[in-house]
């Protein structure tokens, strides 16, 4: 192909001052939508984190105000407003409009930070419509204020403090966000997760946009010793809150781990104060002086018989809570999001310090070493048992054919991007759902009944259940320790139950595998939830679908009707299924099998015109928390639960 004639120095555009991340918003914060806003959030409470981090800064306050705008206040060192040497300006200008400007590039303004290499502050600037900036300093406060980005007017002395701090008050463009509402539970989440992982500094939030302003304090003495007690509420816990501090060669490490009675692992690392998801060097050191240190002591305490194998690290990790947080001056993440640390000289630092300690616990309480070797005993107990209902699963498949299970309506294509698996509530959904679909890219596979709860069993115990097996033979990424992402035979999972209660159970049941089991695949966007029609609506021979009260009164008024106060009674289905309003047939669909093959494709199935919904993991803590708390077998945090929020059911089938 040859070049455009034309294509010269005029061709090339050039970007001046913030205009570029106006231009590609999504290369410095992720999306535009509400995840967006949020993150304008933390890249400011992120730069008055470093303060607190370099122990400048002992309380700061977050403020939802009434007109819009989100202030943040700390009572730091304050950012310098003396003249720039190199850009001629004062340093707050500097900071505010200038990527890559900060005090974290070796200046010695900062020992660890965790801000966003300088450009936090300038970005959410480009991002605002409005930023006021209040500086508190040398006995005066500063101020100046900016637009999109730009500078307003000087910075000038707008009155006299006896503090020090800074205090950024922005209001997000609402030409670059979809949304300008923030949500207050993530904020709550997010700065109380801030307080833990920073012994001795005091976060408040403020909400003056409710009609009654609230105020809520954290203040957290205990560190991540404290975050753990915080994630285990309502275990069964086997030990105490274990804590081991340790500091070499300016890498600072916090770790506290508990073991509890549940089946599941709950690591969570940190590299100065940002949640590396996806762990690290941090992490790897963690868990090798884990395994090695239970081994040995269970060796040597004569627990591990001679003949008997090494625990795995899967063992000794089963029912283990743990936050791991390292503070380090040049942090190395990998990837744009900093999901890992990849810092080298952190893995033996970790390995050694913590190993160290961690022993020394072993041996001055040996009943909570007994409670935490008898735990990894039977972990590893239930491994074996699990391997072998693994292995009769894949070798039963293996010589049935294509290991694929007989209830399963597989598709013909074999190319899993486009390939779609449909779970389905019931034989009579699964047979509507088998003679609708587009036999080319959808599979259906029907349950029978509700499934095990997989919250409360081990992975022996679920692959004796059939629908649970009959799931994982179908998807074909095996599970536990053999599973292989490389081999999921569909890219688009969609879960299709009733809407009913019974619907809804189901559908937890299967997240609950989904989020326990094989977590990766949702972290890869390929678990969906259909969304079917609750009604029916016709008159004549015109028929509408609606997906919700709201849409079908729409549709009733759209048709010329009149929509009563209440259009079903309670039971009212059972008598009636079709009622007349104002001639206008309304159904209520209570399952999937009530629609025909034609009415469940053109609704619910066909890619066109189907809507779904992608399940995502927005907070893995939280949702956690959730799984545990409404699946697993504490029955009191269900019940305050389930009581917390009863004022928010409405519309109940019984």
């Amino acid at each position: 192909m040859s070049a455009p004639q034309n294509y010269s120095a005029e061709n090339i555009q050039v970007l001046e001052g913030l205009e570029a991340v106006r231009k590609r918003p999504g290369m410095y914060i992720g999306s535009t939508d509400v995840r967006g806003l949020h993150h304008l959030l933390w890249e400011i409470v992120d730069n008055s984190i470093d303060e607190a981090m370099a122990g400048y800064c002992n309380s700061i306050t977050v403020t939802l105000q009434k007109d819009g705008g989100y202030r943040v206040q700390d009572n730091g060192r304050g950012i310098p407003v003396d003249t720039h040497s190199k850009t001629g300006k004062s340093a707050l200008e500097t900071v505010m409009t200038v990527l890559h400007a900060g005090g974290k590039f070796g200046g010695g303004g900062y020992k660890v930070s965790g801000g966003l290499h300088g450009v936090g502050a300038s970005v959410v600037n480009a991002l605002s419509a409005k930023v006021i900036a209040r500086v508190y300093r040398d006995g005066k406060t500063w101020q100046q204020e900016y637009s999109q980005g730009k500078v307003m007017g000087e910075i000038e002395v707008v009155g006299t403090s006896k503090t020090t701090g800074t205090e950024m008050t922005f209001y997000p463009d609402p030409e670059i966000f979809e949304t300008l509402e923030m949500d207050l539970e993530t904020i709550y989440t997010r700065l109380r997760q801030q307080a833990y992982l920073t012994k001795g500094v005091e976060i408040t939030v403020v909400n003056e946009q409710e009609d009654r302003p609230t105020k809520y304090r954290f203040y957290f003495e205990g560190g991540v010793s404290a975050y753990v007690r915080h994630l285990n509420e309502g275990r069964n816990a086997l030990s105490k809150v274990i804590a081991v501090e340790g500091e070499e060669d300016g890498i600072l490490m916090e770790v506290a781990l508990q073991y509890t009675d549940s089946f599941s692992e709950h690591i969570l690392t940190f590299a100065n104060n940002i949640h590396t998801a996806e762990g690290g060097t941090h992490l790897t050191g963690f868990r090798t002086a884990l395994t090695r240190i239970i081994n040995n002591y269970a060796r040597e305490k004569g627990i591990l018989k001679e003949k008997e194998v090494n625990l795995t690290a899967d063992d000794v990790r089963e029912g283990l809570t743990a936050v791991i947080s390292i503070k380090i001056g040049d942090p190395q993440f990998e990837g744009q999001t900093k999901g890992k640390l990849g810092n080298s000289e952190v893995r033996p630092m970790v390995e050694s310090r913590f190993g160290e300690k961690f022993s020394a616990f072993l041996e001055e309480n040996p009943g909570e070493a007994r409670n935490i070797i008898n735990k990894c005993l039977l972990a590893a107990r239930a491994r074996l048992a699990a391997r072998a209902a693994r292995d009769t699963v894949i070798r039963k498949g293996a010589l049935e054919g294509l290991t694929l299970p007989g209830k399963l309506a597989d598709c013909s294509s074999r190319d899993p991007k486009e390939s779609e698996l449909f779970i389905v509530e019931g034989d009579s959904a699964g047979g509507s759902a088998k003679q609708g679909r587009n036999r080319e890219i959808q599979a259906i596979l029907p349950l029978r009944g509700k499934i095990l709860n997989t919250e409360q069993a081990r992975l022996d115990r679920m692959l004796a259940n059939n629908e649970v097996k009959n799931l994982v033979i179908a998807m074909g990424t095996s599970i536990g320790e053999t599973l292989d992402m490389e081999k999921l035979r569909y890219h688009k999972i969609i879960v299709m139950t009733d809407a009913d209660v019974d619907g809804l159970h189901i559908r937890t049941l299967i997240m609950t595998l989904f989020f326990r089991y094989f977590r990766e695949i949702i972290e890869k966007g390929h678990l969906y939830i259909a969304n079917p029609p609750l009604y029916k609506l016709s008159k004549g021979k015109q028929a509408k679908y609606a997906y919700s009260d709201t849409e079908r009164d729409e549709i009733i008024m759209s048709m010329g009707g009149e929509v009563e106060e209440r259009i079903e009674e309670m039971g009212v289905e059972e008598e009636a299924p079709e009622k007349k309003t104002s001639r206008i047939g309304v159904q209520r669909y209570k399952g999937l099998g009530e629609m025909n093959p034609e009415q469940l494709w053109e609704t619910t199935m066909n890619p066109e015109q189907r809507t779904l919904f992608r399940v995502h993991i927005e907070d893995a803590e939280k949702a956690d928390k959730t799984f545990e708390t409404l699946m697993g077998a504490e029955v009191l945090p269900r019940k305050k639960f389930i009581q917390s929020r009863a004022k928010y059911a409405q519309n109940i089938d019984l």
